[in-house]
């Protein structure tokens, strides 16, 4: 269990890897000695000397001999890549053969996977875990044989709405629906306030999973420009809504999925105010939200709602429990007709493992946990980024999230990111080509790493040849010739 001291020493590591990741802190400037630190919090030199360690452990300091502390050298920076530029039409989406072997082969033993947003259940604590459910199963036995009903167990629709409290909510249980997972929630949502035909706006590009929900649901997916540190442009959906018959948004403000993309607070207040006057349904993804680094960024779009249009999502599959595959969804307005559609799809949850979330949700240390995660991916993803810059093709681009393990990384001209994925499918690695993150065929030269499945040398060895594959494409783009539809290339 994690004391009080515990949590003060991750702040204090917090407080400073968030400047020395923006570069308001430089390379090999000196940080405060562990005496100077410590006086200056009011905090046991013990205290400052965890911080230290913590930082030393993400690469993020460096201790000097007889010298003190310094900021360590940071990844080389590449150029991130442009805001999107997607049609202003709507398009049918068409992704769910090509992202189904992404996902089936990225979860392969025998190939080391950059294809997946699945973190590793290295980065949780899975004794905790365990006896949670123990402790569930042991109190709350006779549920076995009961039907689950109705929305779900109140202990985790309380836990829940309490952790809404982190995003600026103040959802109280009886607003809060448990579903199987973020996904469903997001897919009851989507039902729920469209008909097959609609459109329904989102980012471009946007996490493959979405689209799919989108195909299944035959809507048609409007794609809005978004910036890969900025997130949707507010004004694009703005004048979506004047041309477009638009009935519904879906959007994730924090760490958007592939980009990393954080929407500023004054745009998700805009957000907000803008689908409420047109009475319009926004969906919002909160999956990732605690694995962001600045607190103002966990800020959720619903908690400038003024009349419950918004529809908030999530689980904690990502920060958590990963293998309890619970969810939830605060439908506001839709909550009536959302919870009738939930029980009739695939109804209620196993209690005990509500029990078991609810009692994780609740246990001293949970912050403590979140900062542990953020900082140990955040020392992955700096790495990544180092390898990209140093074995990847001249001219590639990539993203610097605030948070999570995603990268988005543009490939120069000549190197299609279909012949890329065939070459490394060749030598059994997967990556995440970018025309799986379309309905459109724009994103060809892009590719999604993700880096929290795993991180060891084999994944190390294993970047660095994805690049040196990339570089083959750069030099002989004559041999790639036009190349073939990526809806073609798994049939």
């Amino acid at each position: 269990m994690n004391t009080a001291a515990d949590t003060l020493y991750l702040q204090i590591a917090e407080s400073l890897a968030g400047p020395i990741r923006a570069g308001t802190l430089a390379r090999g400037e000196r940080i405060p000695s562990v005496r100077e630190l410590a006086r200056a919090r009011g905090v046991s030199l013990a205290t400052v000397v965890q911080a230290y360690r913590t930082l030393e452990d993400a690469r993020l300091i460096e201790a000097r001999a007889r010298s003190g502390y310094f900021v360590a050298a940071r990844p080389r920076r590449l150029p991130e890549p442009e805001p999107s530029r997607p049609p202003v039409a709507s398009l049918d989406v068409d992704v769910s053969a090509l992202a189904s072997e992404v996902m089936r082969l990225a979860t392969t033993e025998d190939h080391i996977s950059f294809g997946a947003a699945c973190p590793t259940a290295d980065l949780f604590d899975e004794e905790r875990v365990r006896r949670a459910v123990s402790r569930a199963t042991q109190r709350h036995r006779s549920t076995l044989c009961q039907y689950p009903l109705g929305p779900g167990d109140e202990s985790l629709r309380r836990a829940v709405a309490r952790h809404t409290l982190r995003m600026g909510c103040g959802y109280e249980a009886r607003d809060i629906v448990i579903t199987n997972s973020c996904l469903e929630s997001i897919s009851l949502c989507l039902r729920a306030v469209t008909k097959p035909g609609d459109v329904v706006a989102l980012e471009s590009p946007t996490y493959f999973g979405l689209l799919e929900i989108v195909e299944n649901l035959h809507l048609k997916a409007l794609e809005i420009p978004t910036h890969p540190r900025t997130g949707m442009s507010v004004d694009a959906l703005q004048l979506a809504f004047e041309t477009q018959p638009v009935k519904a948004v879906l959007i994730v403000p924090t760490l958007s999925n592939p980009l990393g993309a954080c929407m500023p607070l004054p745009e998700r207040k805009r957000l907000a105010q803008m689908v409420a006057e047109r009475g319009i349904p926004l969906i919002e993804d909160v999956l990732y939200n605690d694995l962001v680094e600045q607190e103002d960024k966990r800020r959720a779009v619903a908690s400038f709602d003024p009349s419950g249009h918004v529809m908030l999502c999530g689980s904690f599959s990502k920060t958590i429990a990963p293998g309890l595959r619970l969810g939830w969804v605060a439908p506001g307005r839709w909550q009536d007709k959302l919870s009738r559609m939930k029980a009739t799809t695939s109804g209620g949850q196993a209690v005990i493992l509500e029990r078991a979330l609810a009692d994780l949700l609740t246990q001293p240390g949970i912050e403590a946990g979140y900062r542990a995660l953020r900082s140990t991916i955040a020392a992955w993803v700096d790495e990544a980024r180092d390898l990209i810059a140093r074995h990847f093709p001249k001219g590639s681009k990539v993203t610097d999230p605030p948070g999570g393990y995603i990268l988005w990384v543009e490939l120069p001209e000549g190197v299609d990111s279909m012949a890329l994925y065939r070459a490394c499918l060749a030598e059994r690695i997967c990556i995440a080509p970018g025309v799986m993150f379309s309905a459109t065929d724009r994103y060809r030269r892009f590719v999604r790493l993700g880096v929290g499945g795993r991180w060891d040398d084999a994944q190390r060895a294993g970047l660095k040849r994805v690049g040196a594959l990339a570089c083959g494409l750069a030099q002989a783009p004559a041999a790639q010739g036009s190349a073939e539809s990526p809806r073609l290339a798994t049939d």
